[in-house]
C-alpha cells in the first residue's frame, strides 16, 4: 500500500497490549481482510506520530484443525517474525475477551506452529512454546556443521562468545556478570549484522541470580531493546539449562516485569507463563 493510500483507506480498529511491557498494536484480520503492509506497520509503531509499539500483531483465521486462530507477527520497522511469545499470550487474552476462546485451555497458529494455551487468571496465560532448536542449520548459523556449547565469532574487530538456539526465531544468548552494565547497544547490532545470522538474530544478555532466576536484556532483530521478549527469555532459560548453569524451572527477570519458563528435559516442550494488559482500544484513521 503506498503512503498515499494509507490516509484514504478505512478506518481500523486496534487494541493496544503490552505483555511484561512488550506492547503490540492488535488487528483483528479474520475473515480474510487484508495485512497490512510495511509502510503501514512503521506508522503504527512510531511513538510520536503513530499509536507506538514494539509489534504489530494480526489475528486471522485458523491454519489448522481445531485452533482458534492463527496470528502474525510485524516488527516496527515494518519486517515479518516468525515468532513472539509476549504476543502470544496477548493474542490468547485478546481470544479470550472477544469470546472466541474460554477459560480452559485452547489452541492458535503462529508462523512458527501451533501453540497450546492455558489460561491462568488474573490476566496471565501458559503458552507452549515448542522445543529449542539448538542445530546450526536450524538457527539458522553459517559456518557450523555441529552444535556448539559456546560459539565465538570475530565481529568488528570484537570478540564474541555466545550461545544460539532456534525457539521458531534465531537467538544468540551471551552469559554476563552484570546485566545492567552489559554493552546492548553495541553487541546486539554487531550479531545481528553478521553474516553468520543470515536471518539476523534476537540478542539476549543473561546475568544468573540463582539456580532458578535470571535477568534478561534483550536487542531484537527489527525493534531494538525491549522492555521484554517472550522467546528472548525461552531460549537464554534453554542455553543457560543445557550448560547446567540454571534449574529446568527459572523465573526470567526483564526490565518489564517477570516470565516463568519449564522446560522439564531435553525431550519435552518448553512452556513460557507471564502477565497480559490491556491498555486502550482505538480507531486508526490515518
Amino acid at each position: 500500500m503506498a503512503e498515499s493510500a494509507i490516509a484514504a483507506a478505512a478506518p481500523q480498529r486496534f487494541s493496544k497490549m503490552h505483555g511484561a511491557g512488550n506492547d503490540f498494536v492488535v488487528l483483528d484480520l479474520r475473515g480474510g481482510q487484508p495485512q497490512p503492509d510495511a509502510a503501514l506497520c512503521r506508522h503504527f509503531a512510531d511513538r510520536h506520530l503513530g499509536v507506538g509499539c514494539d509489534q504489530i500483531l494480526t489475528i486471522e483465521d485458523p491454519l489448522s484443525e481445531g485452533a482458534v486462530a492463527s496470528y502474525r507477527i510485524w516488527n516496527s520497522d515494518g519486517s515479518a517474525s516468525q515468532q513472539c511469545g509476549n504476543g502470544a499470550r496477548c493474542i490468547a487474552a485478546w481470544l479470550v475477551r472477544d469470546g472466541a476462546a474460554g477459560e480452559s485451555s485452547f489452541a492458535v497458529d503462529s508462523p512458527a506452529g501451533r501453540h497450546a494455551v492455558w489460561p491462568l487468571g488474573e490476566g496471565y496465560y501458559r503458552i507452549d512454546m515448542g522445543r529449542p532448536e539448538f542445530d546450526p542449520a536450524r538457527i539458522p548459523l553459517r559456518g557450523y556443521s555441529t552444535r556448539q556449547d559456546q560459539y565465538v565469532l570475530d565481529v568488528h574487530d570484537t570478540v564474541i562468545g555466545f550461545g544460539a538456539v532456534s525457539m521458531g526465531n534465531p537467538h544468540a544468548v551471551i552469559e554476563v556478570d552484570d546485566v545492567d552494565a552489559a554493552p546492548v547497544e553495541t553487541i546486539g547490532p554487531m550479531l545481528q549484522s553478521s553474516a553468520e545470522f543470515p536471518e539476523s538474530a534476537n540478542v539476549g544478555f543473561a546475568q544468573v541470580i540463582a539456580p532458578d532466576r535470571i535477568r534478561l536484556r534483550v536487542y531484537e532483530r527489527g525493534v531494538g531493546e525491549t522492555l521484554a521478549c517472550g522467546s528472548g527469555a525461552c531460549a537464554a532459560a534453554a542455553v543457560l539449562m543445557q550448560r547446567g548453569r540454571i534449574q529446568r524451572e527459572v523465573a526470567v527477570q526483564l526490565p518489564g516485569g517477570e516470565l516463568r519458563i519449564v522446560w522439564p528435559d531435553d525431550d519435552s516442550t518448553l512452556s513460557m507463563s507471564g502477565p497480559t494488559a490491556f491498555v486502550f482500544e482505538g480507531e486508526w484513521n490515518r
